[in-house]
């Protein structure tokens, strides 16, 4: 790898993930353009790996173009900013955000990264001379990547960058979707459907609403697995229904019809639907889904102890070891694996 060319000129090549879907993933030397206008170019430390790769991978994903790189759950360093960006500089530590720090999202991004592209229609990559696309606006599997500056939080400098990577989708999903959306209430009866790292948060946000009069390490009073009753899930819990529930598998649950309140927070095969008899909504159900839990990060609430994060990582891995991240997800072994760039 040729590392004697300067980091922000034109062409500097670097390892990055390209992958070609069905569930691989090769280590390739690609070059990433300097920084246009409003746009940088960060270092990567460490990312983490979220099921929504996995996802994209299986080829299931309407936005999933190859050949990419993938990855958007990263911790970072800007390594050089394109001309007009005021709030960041090389040296500042980030985080990149799929949903930006503004609420233009759907005008801003959201076209173009829907393509794989950045918000000027154009991709920062290429591998031996043809064009490899972006992922979520982030592309967090490679030693240095392009985003646009709306793109990433900066975040305190004191935090480690191995430890809060997933802070900026897994952790901040299900922890908001308690505390932001849901916004649970004392004495409440709630239910997660699917207990991996985005359902995990979710109990801990509760257990922060004092849901959990008898918790575990992150909320939890009692698990069981739907398949081994014959009757409707929600008439297992309680009577009729739980108050909040959390469904964190990409499938449809249920919670009390008159006054509960269900978020999805698991992303969902594109051909899925929900379906249900508006007499639910009438007489006060609630449904709600949530992006990345309304958060711009967590990564002060770490700091402070305010949450939990050390405690999700099962895995960590090295760069040339990413398809056996996917193996780990899934096999199901794997809460939260974080990849050493």
């Amino acid at each position: 790898m040729d590392r004697s060319r300067g980091h922000g000129e034109p062409g500097y090549p670097v390892q990055g993930c390209s992958c070609l879907g069905g569930w691989k993933a090769s280590s390739e030397e690609i070059e990433v353009a300097s920084p246009k206008a409003h746009k940088l170019q960060i270092k990567i430390v460490a990312t983490a790996v979220c099921h929504t790769e996995a996802y994209t991978l299986s080829g299931a994903d309407p936005e999933g173009y190859f050949p990419a790189i993938l990855g958007h759950e990263g911790a970072e360093i800007v390594e050089s900013a394109g001309e007009g960006v005021t709030k960041l500089k090389a040296g500042d530590t980030v985080i990149p955000l799929y949903i930006p720090q503004c609420a233009n999202v759907n005008f801003k991004t959201r076209v173009t990264q829907g393509k794989c592209l950045m918000p000027d229609g154009t991709s920062r990559f290429t591998c031996k001379g043809k064009t490899i696309l972006h992922y979520m606006g982030t592309s967090t599997f490679s030693e240095y990547t392009a985003v646009a500056d709306i793109s990433v939080a900066k975040v305190d400098p004191l935090a480690p960058l191995d430890k809060v990577s997933f802070l900026g989708c897994g952790m901040s999903t299900g922890y908001g979707a308690a505390v932001n959306t849901a916004k649970v209430d004392p004495s409440s009866v709630c239910a997660i459907f699917g207990l991996g790292g985005v359902g995990l948060a979710v109990k801990m946000g509760c257990k922060v609403a004092d849901i959990f009069a008898r918790a575990e390490e992150v909320g939890a009073t009692e698990c069981i697995i739907p398949q081994d009753f014959s009757k409707p899930i929600q008439e297992v819990l309680t009577d009729g229904g739980v108050d909040y529930s959390f469904e964190c598998t990409g499938t449809v649950k249920a919670c009390h019809k008159s006054w509960g309140v269900s978020v999805a927070v698991g992303v969902a095969a594109s051909h899925e639907e929900i379906a249900t008899c508006p007499f639910q909504l009438v007489i006060g159900h609630t449904w709600k889904d949530t992006a990345f839990g309304g958060w711009k990060s967590l990564v002060s609430e770490y700091i402070f102890k305010n949450i939990k994060a050390d405690e999700f990582v099962t895995h960590n891995l090295s760069f040339d070891e990413i398809n056996k991240v996917f193996e780990l997800v899934h096999s199901r072994k794997s809460i939260q694996t974080v990849v050493k760039i």
